[in-house]
């Protein structure tokens, strides 16, 4: 069971860690000072989502009595010294961010996919996963509010911003449904009440996205094709590119503190 939360919390933890660490990037660089501030909260409350979900593998790992150290992890190991092939987040949160329009959509489409799982996990019957779902809800559905918002907006305003939002959609959808893809261990997750299958909310979510998509000028894409494989570590060559970024200090100057 305990490989099993581990594959839970990684998966969890990653897709967080590598948005956050995308959104980041838009700081100083946000078309208006509001968008600035409000995407560099959000990617620190994404930071605290992943702190989180690495606390719980630390946990988890750390010896019991009469045990030795083993293959312990704790949350900077896991953050900065893996590579690529360790990571377990979706396709989508490290596509590329390009123009803020495609920035929103990749938002918006994790935000709907990540209230429906935040919810499903604070009924887990694990407790320590119950806890960290139930820290993680107020932020993660103000994500919600914030990202519909401007998808509804933009999806709905002049040309240039349907084009773009249009644009944005249909280039992220591919990556989108690998937020669904089950792993070998999500059927004793599912068996033991910890967590449903990620394929489980696939109607939920999809029937989620429709209906708002339906209120703007917005077509949603027809293709059922998606991009399969990250949940056992492949990836584009993107996440590559993030990881050189976010890991250079640490592999630099292993163990380095502030």
């Amino acid at each position: 069971m305990s490989a099993s939360l581990v594959s839970l919390a990684l998966r969890m933890g990653d897709n967080s860690l590598i948005l956050a660490q995308q959104n980041s990037k838009w700081c100083g660089h946000a078309p208006t000072l509001e968008e600035d501030i409000a995407l560099a909260n959000i990617a620190l409350d994404l930071i605290g989502h992943a702190r989180l979900w690495f606390g719980f593998v630390d946990e988890i790992e750390r010896p019991r009595d009469g045990q030795t150290e083993g293959k312990r992890r704790k949350e900077d190991q896991l953050a900065f010294h893996r590579d690529a092939s360790e990571f377990r987040n979706a396709y989508l949160v490290e596509q590329k961010n390009g123009d803020y329009g495609r920035t929103v959509m990749r938002q918006y489409l994790f935000d709907i996919w990540h209230e429906a799982r935040i919810a499903d996990l604070c009924n887990s019957s694990n407790k320590a996963v119950t806890e960290i779902a139930q820290k993680s809800k107020n932020e993660v559905e103000y994500h919600v509010r914030r990202s519909r918002n401007l998808v509804l907006r933009l999806g709905a305003g002049s040309d240039e911003s349907i084009k773009r939002m249009q644009d944005a959609l249909e280039y992220l959808w591919p990556s989108f449904g690998s937020l669904f893809e089950d792993a070998e261990m999500d059927a004793e997750l599912e068996d033991n009440a910890v967590a449903s299958k990620p394929s489980s909310f696939s109607d939920l979510v999809l029937n989620k996205i429709k209906e708002d998509i339906s209120t703007t000028d917005l077509t949603i894409p027809q293709s059922m094709y998606f991009h399969k494989g990250a949940v056992h570590g492949i990836h584009s060559e993107n996440l590559g590119h993030i990881l050189s970024d976010m890991q250079f200090l640490q592999r630099a100057y292993p163990g380095f503190e502030w």
